[in-house]
């Protein structure tokens, strides 16, 4: 077990959890589209991050992926967190404005519009989830993250159709942006 405070309340929470997975046993709300309970934490999306203030190291990190530690003392709504999110919101909210599932957390945190303009559109937000569940769940690596940058893509390998694929649609039922669709064989 260790100490932690998280909003100034001080916890006693078991020794490995996430930020995220202590805020929501006390019933804290951080925002995460690429955040599964049973898949790898990837910290894509960056809408979980909180501040640390005391116990690490002083900034804003991803509460998916940063372990609790003795002494950590935590904060999840300061004006930075807000503001941070905010450009966040946006930023999902300009490379996918159809995407429901986005447009609907990001109208739970007063974000209803972006003022960024994209050149290109594309409903794939980058969360990583379609890649983890077919690697971690079906176990069929059928697809992956490739490129780096703003040219960083997911695809099949040598973006051919994959042998591999099982079509169990597990990809397309995870994908927060709704950018993946299965389609029935004729």
């Amino acid at each position: 077990m260790v100490n932690c405070i998280i909003n100034g309340k001080a916890l006693q929470v078991e020794d490995g959890k996430t930020i995220l997975e202590v805020a929501r046993d006390e019933g804290i709300d951080i925002p995460t589209l690429c955040y599964h309970k049973e898949l790898t934490p990837y910290g894509a999306c960056r809408l979980c991050l909180v501040e640390i203030v005391a116990g690490g190291r002083p900034g804003l990190e991803a509460a998916c992926v940063y372990k609790v530690t003795e002494a950590l003392e935590v904060k999840t709504d300061t004006d930075r967190v807000k503001s941070t999110r905010k450009i966040v919101f946006e930023l999902l909210l300009a490379r996918c404005p159809d995407a429901e599932k986005v447009k609907k957390l990001a109208a739970e945190y007063g974000i209803t519009e972006t003022r960024i303009k994209l050149k290109e559109k594309d409903n794939c937000i980058l969360c990583g989830l379609c890649v983890r569940v077919c690697a971690e769940v079906s176990q069929r690596y059928a697809q992956s993250f490739s490129g780096r940058g703003v040219n960083r893509t997911i695809q099949t390998p040598f973006n051919k159709v994959s042998k591999k694929c099982i079509g169990c649609g597990a990809c397309a039922y995870l994908c927060p942006a709704e950018s993946l669709k299965i389609e029935e064989a004729d």
